[in-house]
């Protein structure tokens, strides 16, 4: 209790960004996986080729490759930062928002694949149906087919925010402060392994212990019965 208390602020802190980078990665990651989601199942070839190729690119990369090349490949590189350079905490801010970026592109692979199965829920003759009322393709995934498909992977998209959770520890590796950069430095500062590594598995559990019961309930509660 001393390290935790000697400590406090500072975790504290770095829980909250790592909340911070679960909540604008998870709301990325769903718009982008969303629209990838509606490019593989497009009757274009074009447009499911771009999608398919993305989610198998980007699903078979490593995290931690896609992070450092938001950091070197965007920000040294080509000079993308994502924050102002007169700010006095610009270094800060732009290695949030390209970690941000990074856990986005990455996770929305998931979100894809996620909402996609999703889809394949919804019986064919309903989109038959649709089809033969002379709703477009966008009309029908858009009005038919995913306001469905959502509400039966409500609870997989809550295994993917879990597991985008506990990905947040990756944006150390660009010097993001959050819970793994902090916990590395309280055990070179301390040597107390197993205290400091109970507290944030404490810490991330109770983070995503009530995020998948809450979307668990969710899950019953707006599942379609068929």
């Amino acid at each position: 209790m001393e390290i935790f208390s000697e400590y406090r602020d500072q975790i504290f802190e770095a829980f909250w960004t790592t909340i911070q980078l679960t909540v604008f990665a998870g709301i990325g990651a769903l718009v982008l996986g969303t629209l990838l989601a509606a490019m593989r199942l497009s009757p274009v070839p074009m447009m499911n080729w771009l999608g398919t190729s993305y989610v198998n690119v980007v699903r078979n990369t490593p995290l931690t490759l896609i992070i450092i090349f938001c950091s070197l490949g965007l920000s040294q590189t080509l000079g993308i930062t994502l924050a102002g350079r007169d700010s006095p905490t610009f270094i800060e801010d732009s290695n949030f928002r390209l970690a941000a970026l990074g856990l986005t592109v990455y996770t929305a692979a998931f979100v894809c694949e996620t909402v996609r199965s999703g889809v394949n829920t919804v019986p064919l003759g309903q989109a038959e149906a649709a089809r033969s009322l002379g709703l477009t393709f966008s009309q029908n995934l858009s009005i038919v087919m995913l306001p469905q498909a959502f509400r039966a992977v409500i609870i997989p998209l809550g295994s993917v925010l879990i597991a985008l959770t506990k990905n947040t520890t990756i944006a150390s590796a660009i010097g993001v402060f959050e819970a793994a950069l902090l916990m590395k430095e309280m055990i070179e500062d301390t040597a107390a392994v197993m205290v400091v590594g109970g507290i944030f598995a404490l810490g991330f559990v109770i983070l995503t212990l009530p995020t998948g019961l809450f979307f668990g309930w969710l899950g019953k509660r707006l599942a379609v019965i068929r």
